[in-house]
């Protein structure tokens, strides 16, 4: 699967607002997920390619060491970018990581204006599964006709979502549509509870439930499947 450049993710609508501070010469790296990271400590947890989205909640808390071993982190474990939303606890990028950023030519994006984190995932991740834009088909669709065409369909969605297709309908549905929204934000509490409309005490309630019931929940690989499970459930 050919992976697409952050250049090619900045065309995207969804990006049209971000602004690229530093970085330029790193436009071709390839962007393999997109994900939703607040935790300083969050490099430990990627294994590169990735482009982050944060609100910048915890760099507006820390230190200017802090924030320079940050940037560091990140392009020790080979991030791709990261991108701050400059709204609610940044009015900019911090002096220091800025600096550090274009001394190690590492791509920081700033949206100036409140932005959906999920609208953002969502479309980064329609074009890394999408190999190329001139396919006729997206690479989902055509994952989705042969799974039900081959007849696995169905064992692939007990095996991703099980537990929770045994529950009453109604539970079934509320933790369908938490899981979804979930995925969409890249399991951002604060997000997904705004999207559905409910408490943030509700969304880790029901995240308690689904790991309970389905494990696993870290992985990319885990996400990917569950994802495309519930896609298969619409159709």
């Amino acid at each position: 699967m050919s992976l697409p450049t952050l250049r090619q993710i900045l065309e995207l609508p969804a990006f049209a607002g971000a602004t690229l501070l530093s970085g330029q010469a790193k436009l071709e790296t390839h962007i393999a997920w997109v994900h939703v990271a607040e935790v300083l400590d969050v490099s430990r947890l990627l294994s590169g390619g990735e482009l982050l989205l944060s609100t910048g909640l915890e760099l507006s808390r820390t230190t200017p060491e802090a924030r320079t071993a940050y940037v560091h982190s990140l392009v020790e474990v080979g991030v791709a970018g990261l991108a701050l939303e400059l709204v609610h606890w940044l009015p900019e990028v911090p002096d220091e990581m800025l600096q550090t950023a274009r001394i190690l030519q590492f791509p920081i994006l700033a949206f100036r204006t409140e932005v959906r984190f999920a609208d953002l995932t969502r479309a980064a991740h329609e074009r890394i599964l999408r190999p190329g834009a001139d396919r006729e088909e997206p690479l989902l669709e055509a994952l989705l006709e042969a799974l039900v065409e081959t007849g696995r369909d169905r064992s692939f969605l007990l095996r991703q979502l099980g537990t929770v297709l045994n529950l009453p309908s109604r539970p079934r549905s509320t933790l369908l549509t938490t899981l979804e929204a979930l995925l969409d934000s890249q399991f951002n509490i604060a997000e997904t509870a705004r999207k559905l409309g409910v408490r943030r005490q509700s969304i880790y309630y029901r995240l308690e439930q689904l790991k309970g019931m389905l494990g696993d929940l870290d992985s990319p690989e885990r996400r990917l499947g569950l994802w495309v499970a519930l896609e298969l459930l619409k159709r």
